[in-house]
């Protein structure tokens, strides 16, 4: 790289810095101008951390399901708040008017406009609180019918393959019933919830039996017990039509009562329907709760729609990526990017992360696999439970993005379950430190099902007997590498998070001296490393020595942590992880066929899944790329290396667009990311899926933002490299976030770059542009 040659490039465009403005993010609104069949052809809308699936079928009805973060039952089943229909007097929206009908998403406002026949219809979600408000404007009086719709109204045995979406995800020997929910007209509204039971044991109490902690259940964190979630269903000038005693209707392939208002005539409604959930000792305190988002949802009726579209004018200029091709597969990218980004953002505030699984946006089963007829609380996976290295791909893209506040339930979800997770590490081993494993409930206890029912005798009690999971620990440090990336994109304070970064280290510290102990006479290898054996390189090779994600993570967490700011840690602190980082083995190489690789591990003595954790030393954790030594070693692990090359694929969580991102391959960058980022399957285009999860597909689309990202801009430490895999032929204009708070606008027009702004302006000297983005040398 020629410096001159860089300034030569950046005094050429310094004077268009604030000359140009990107297109506004409603370009990539999506519009549709014919009704939709059923809830698979339905368009997300939400905010804070509500989420819709809204479609309208051909007879004009509106369809609305209603989703709330933390929805969780006594299976840990993540649960649907009902279902809301609205039909309109006259039907102004029945394909049988043969009148133009509009069905929009409105990204810049952050809501859904139907139109037609004189009649519009406005939902949106206040992202400040909790509601949902739904207008109706017409040229003419008519009357709105609004049927709230639940299918839990009484006790419901799930079998078979519908246990999959519970905690349990295979039959039991005992029923597993969904419990109903309550639901009635209190006060001309519609009141709904589910309360947990604590009247037989529940998911939290089964699992910890099975786990064999109940000697210390008590000092556990029990976030199951007396949570209750529901709302009500209200609006000025409606009154209660119906009693649920004759009101039995259809849900997909199950029934549900419906309890439903109707509204006086009229050219204007108002409907408003509030969710809650929370964990209280009685009902009548979550019913207190729920009191009073309504009463704060009347105290600023006047001021909680400018306020949530203020909200999302801000969070559209925080980033964009706008691509102005002529090519439709290049223009989808964007377009899909800008979407997907909208579906995080609809749980931006929410008290748990968005499910990589289908965030809140799932729908009916059968119409992703006909083999799941089930009602939409299903989903593959679980609800509650969580798998890291899927769930890391939907966060990580949030710090280019500029969205970090965005990313605090997730470091939550870990900090929650923080203690748990030290206390069984404290059980099992006597030792200290958090073991999180792959799998998890969102109480930090281990999956039941990945743990292992049927266990061996004598087999240790604090390992998952799982062929696929066994000794994988270390998922946890790439949520700490989110943490510490936040503190260092964005100034976040990430006091509250050090201790949950320092157990994770502990363990890993005290669990394989202990385990070497065991072993061998001699706990340091002979250069006095660490011993990590058995270890685990995703969920790939198995029973390995020192394994390439457990010696990359630990590398660069002890490096990052050495780094904090003076506030984080003392002296007696910094001491400590700098031993340790001195006492981490060398990321595994091996030589094949006469060229340099990097290895998965430096032994392994099973391959069991199709991951390339070969790679991770590239990403997430950076050891190898653009601008730093042994470049060509990594980019021979994705030219040769067989594993790596038999799974390359843009599906689901595969990861093959960043790697090739991040290794400047710029052709191979571009396919796998016109690939990743196409439209999904159904109506809606950011609807991917079901991949190896579910759909919609949260880390597809979050995999495919990083993908689309890595190819814009890389950072190393302060080193911004621009440009580093972007097609010439790509007209691009975007604003992205690097550390030090700093953000990069550029601008690509005719294979030239016409604009770079970056902010502040002192961090320009740390730019570095891709060799074939600079002009020759005079």
């Amino acid at each position: 790289m020629k410096r001159t040659a860089l300034t030569m490039l950046l005094a050429g465009v310094i004077c268009l810095g604030r000359a140009q403005q990107p297109k506004g993010v409603s370009v990539y609104d999506v519009v549709w101008t014919s009704q939709s069949e059923n809830a698979s052809a339905s368009m997300p809308c939400g905010g804070g951390d509500i989420g819709l699936n809204v479609w309208v079928e051909q007879t004009g009805m509106i369809h609305c399901t209603l989703s709330r973060n933390g929805a969780f039952d006594e299976n840990n089943m993540l649960l649907k708040q009902g279902e809301v229909v609205f039909q309109l007097s006259g039907a102004p929206f029945s394909i049988l008017n043969k009148k133009p009908f509009r069905q929009q998403l409105r990204l810049e406002t952050g809501d859904v406009l139907i139109e037609g026949n004189g009649v519009s219809v406005l939902l949106w979600v206040d992202v400040y609180r909790p509601v949902v408000h739904v207008s109706v404007q017409s040229a003419r009086p008519l009357t709105v019918t609004a049927e709230y719709k639940n299918w839990r109204y009484k006790d419901y045995l799930i079998q078979d393959k519908e246990q999959r979406a519970a905690s349990y995800k295979f039959t039991q020997k005992f029923p597993v019933y969904t419990r109903k929910d309550e639901a009635g007209f209190e006060n001309g509204a519609v009141v709904f919830y589910h309360r947990n039971h604590s009247d037989r044991e529940d998911i939290f109490d089964y699992t910890v039996r099975m786990e064999r902690l109940s000697a210390i259940k008590d000092s556990l964190w029990n976030p199951v017990k007396d949570r209750t979630f529901g709302g009500y269903m209200k609006g000025k000038g409606f009154k209660p039509l119906l009693s649920p005693d004759s009101s039995l209707s259809k849900h997909a392939n199950r029934n549900a009562l419906r309890w439903t208002l109707q509204s006086s005539k009229g050219r204007q409604h108002e409907l408003e329907i509030g969710l809650h959930v929370a964990q209280t000792a009685t009902l009548a305190a979550w019913k207190q709760g729920l009191q009073q988002i309504a009463d704060d949802a009347t105290a600023h009726y006047k001021s909680a729609q400018q306020q949530t579209r203020s909200w999302w004018k801000q969070f559209w200029n925080r980033s964009y990526i706008h691509i102005n091709s002529a090519d439709d597969s290049v223009k989808a990218i964007a377009r899909n990017y800008q979407l997907f980004r909208y579906m995080l953002g609809c749980n931006a505030y929410g008290a748990y992360p968005s499910k990589s699984n289908g965030g809140l946006f799932t729908f009916e089963p059968e119409y992703v696999n006909a083999q799941y007829p089930f009602s939409a609380d299903f989903r593959l996976w679980g609800g509650g439970v969580m798998t890291a290295q899927n769930q890391r791909l939907v966060y990580f893209p949030m710090l280019k993005s500029g969205d970090a506040d965005m990313m605090k339930p997730q470091f939550d979800f870990y900090l929650n379950a923080l203690k748990n997770a030290e206390l069984r590490t404290r059980y099992y081993w006597h030792h200290n430190g958090a073991s999180f494993t792959e799998q998890m409930e969102y109480f930090g206890l281990p999956n039941i099902a990945e743990y292992g029912i049927k266990r061996p005798e004598g087999y240790d009690a604090g390992m998952e007997y799982n062929a696929w999971l066994e000794y994988q620990w270390e998922t946890c440090f790439e949520f700490c590498l989110m943490i510490l990336d936040a503190e260092r994109y964005a100034g976040m304070d990430i006091t509250a998070y050090i201790p949950l970064i320092e157990s994770c280290l502990t363990f890993y510290d005290e669990h394989y001296q202990y385990l070497a102990k065991k072993l061998g006479a001699r706990v340091w290898n002979d250069k006095g490393q660490y011993v990590f054996y058995p270890s685990s390189a995703a969920e790939t090779y198995k029973m390995a020595y020192n394994s390439t994600t457990v010696v990359s993570a630990l590398t660069v967490i002890l490096t990052r942590v050495g780094e904090l700011p003076q506030q984080y840690l003392d002296t007696a602190q910094r001491r400590k992880w700098a031993t340790m980082l001195t006492r981490i083995p060398e990321v595994p190489v091996k030589v094949q066929d006469g060229r340099a690789m990097l290895a998965p591990a430096e032994a392994w003595a099973r391959v069991q899944n199709s991951e390339a954790p070969q790679l991770y030393p590239v990403y997430p954790w950076g050891l190898y790329g653009v601008g730093k030594p042994g470049l060509d070693t990594a980019i021979n692990t994705w030219l040769y290396d067989p594993q790596v090359v038999k799974y390359r694929s843009h599906v689901g969580w595969r990861q093959y667009n960043i790697f090739a991102a991040r290794l400047g391959l710029t052709a191979e960058a571009a396919h796998y990311n016109k690939l990743k980022l196409a439209d999904g399957p159904h109506r809606f285009p950011a609807f991917w899926g079901p991949g190896f999860d579910w759909t919609p597909d949260h880390n597809w689309g979050g995999s495919g933002m990083i993908g689309l990202q890595e190819m814009l801009l890389q950072a190393d430490g302060k080193k911004m490299y621009l440009l580093p895999a972007w097609p010439k032929d790509w007209p691009v204009e975007c604003k992205l976030h690097a550390p030090y708070n700093t953000t990069v606008e550029l601008s690509v027009t005719n294979g030239k770059v016409t604009r770079l702004q970056v902010t502040p302006e002192s961090r320009r000297q740390d730019v570095i542009m891709a060799n074939q983005w600079l002009p020759s040398a005079p």
